[in-house]
């Protein structure tokens, strides 16, 4: 799941970096451009009956937030699978950090999902701050997870699906291989998803993360309440909305919220926008995301 772990708090600052505005205003510029110029034949090219149709097992059409995103499409039938690339932008307050993910998943059988991500991260030093005292760039760890849908309502246009993601958190590119993995993060969730009438859209995805640090087995936890309210354009699979991700950690409680909108390029490529904003910048101003998802046609049965 393009999970990207936000681990870092915030603290209230004004100013964003040179560098994040214009591209801030670059995204969203594209994707007004992109929304405004849809026009009556491409808004029919890739309608919903496409996906809810009569075929079994029944599938309901929901909006999958951006940024903490699914396993797989609430409801996956086998067969279906998807490509993930994801590059972001972090303004932190003595270094910038640049994100970016290579994510691939898949339905082996009918409603359930699997998916295997490498999420990276790159870190910039701001100009009174030395290259020493920031992190090391690296592959921040080989992430697995799997999603069961375990109830499909149609009557009531809702999905619920439990799922577990697994996080082998690999060293530095500094000192990579000694170890190679200096923990492991266990994160079971719960997804509920509903749709409120044909184009209104609404989703939770909860739970826990236990951290295990090998090297001195310490043990952390948290738990994360990410919620997403979405419009999907009528006609089309293009969105906008916005996705609040909050976590609880030692009584600390922090709140991103991310504004977003999705794109239909070509019949089998989509791509994602998002902007951040922190609620209490601690360490962490403004961010930006995008997300580009590659998605095959599957041949019907």
């Amino acid at each position: 799941m393009g999970a990207v772990t936000q681990r870092s708090r915030s603290k209230r600052r004004t100013n964003i970096s040179c560098g994040l505005l214009p591209l801030i205003l670059v995204l969203v510029l594209i994707g007004e451009k992109g929304l405004s110029q849809q026009n009556p034949e491409s808004e029919q090219r890739i309608p919903q009956q496409e996906i809810e149709d009569d075929r079994e097992p029944y599938k309901i059409l929901h909006a999958e937030p951006l940024y903490i995103d699914l396993i797989r499409d609430l409801g996956a039938r086998k067969g279906e699978k998807e490509w993930n690339v994801g590059l972001g932008l972090k303004d932190n307050l003595r270094f910038d950090s640049y994100e970016a993910l290579i994510e691939y998943e898949w339905a082996p059988v009918d409603r359930l999902g699997l998916e295997v991500e490498f999420p990276f991260t790159f870190y910039s030093p701001s100009a009174d701050t030395p290259r020493d005292s920031i992190p090391s760039n690296q592959l921040d760890a080989l992430q697995v997870a799997l999603q069961w849908t375990f109830l499909v309502k149609p009557e009531m246009a809702t999905s619920m699906a439990l799922g577990y993601l697994n996080e082998f958190q690999l060293s530095p590119f500094d000192s990579f291989g000694n170890p190679l993995f200096k923990g492991n993060a266990y994160n079971p969730f719960l997804v509920v998803a509903k749709r409120w009438g044909r184009h209104f859209h609404s989703l939770i995805y909860t739970g826990p993360i236990f951290e295990q640090d090998y090297r001195s087995s310490d043990w952390e936890s948290s738990y994360e309440i990410n919620t997403s309210f979405h419009y999907m354009i009528p006609g089309t699979i293009n969105f906008i909305g916005v996705e609040f991700n909050k976590s609880l950690e030692h009584g600390d409680f922090d709140m991103t919220i991310r504004p977003q909108m999705r794109l239909d390029i070509s019949e089998t490529l989509l791509v994602g926008i998002v902007a951040g904003i922190p609620i209490a910048r601690e360490n962490e101003r403004f961010s930006a995301f995008m997300r580009l998802i590659y998605e095959p046609i599957h041949k019907k049965d």
